[in-house]
Order: C-alpha cells, then structure tokens, then sequence
C-alpha cells in the first residue's frame, strides 16, 4: 500500500522560508517521477514543481528560481525547499507519485497523472 504524508508546513512571513518533506512508504522514491501540486482557496489545483527518476526537473514559472525539489533516496523522502516565499503562495502543498519513471511533456503538470497523492500541509505566507 502507497502512502505519502507530507510534512514542514506552517506560517511564515513574506520573504521566508519552509521546507516541506514528503515521506513515502510501499513506494521507492528514486524509481518514479513526483512533483508538488498546491491548491489555493476556491482554485484548482495547480503544479509547482516535478523531478524524474534520472533528477530531472520541471517548475511551475510562479516558483521558479525560489522552490527547489530534491530526493533523498536513503530516506525515502521527497523534499520541495521554498524560499523568498509570497503571499500568493498560501496554498495547501500536495506531494504526488506517479507509476512512471518519465511522463510525456504534456503531463508534467497534470493531477490524472500522478496515482498517489499526500493528504496535503498548509502553507501560509502572510504580508
């Protein structure tokens, strides 16, 4: 049984940072594709960043060049890094597992693709 439980959410100030860790169990980390997907209020849910089995990386513009994704294969974890954080980035942070060690170009950012999903932690940036 696959199970993804995110971790490292909390409130911070405008300009700060979090990191957030997803730790996998029944599914090894190094041999899939993942991403983080956020949901604001009343939006749909959105990708924020994937990373495939060879550590190639895809990212969302709104975060590019202040999150940061990683694996830690030993531990079977899962890590999105968010610095210079934004109020717009108030948003419940998901981690999500695909079946694949690489996804067309199209999917990388499409929920249906990924099979597994976290239950989600909140992110609040305030102002």
């Amino acid at each position: 049984q696959v199970q993804l439980v995110e971790s490292g959410g909390g409130s911070v100030q405008s300009g700060g940072s979090l990191r957030l860790s997803c730790a996998a169990s029944g599914y090894t980390v190094s041999s899939y594709c993942m991403g983080w997907f956020r949901q604001a209020p009343g939006k749909q849910r959105e990708g924020v960043v994937v990373i495939d089995i060879d550590g190639s990386t895809t990212y969302a513009d709104s975060v590019k060049g202040r999150f940061s994704i990683s694996r830690d294969n030993a531990k079977n974890t899962l890590y999105l890094h968010m610095n210079s954080l934004k109020p717009e980035d108030t948003a419940m942070y998901f981690c999500a597992a695909t079946s694949s060690a690489r996804l067309p170009v199209f999917a990388t950012f499409a929920p249906s693709w990924y099979n597994y999903w976290g239950q989600g932690t909140q992110v609040t940036v305030s102002s």
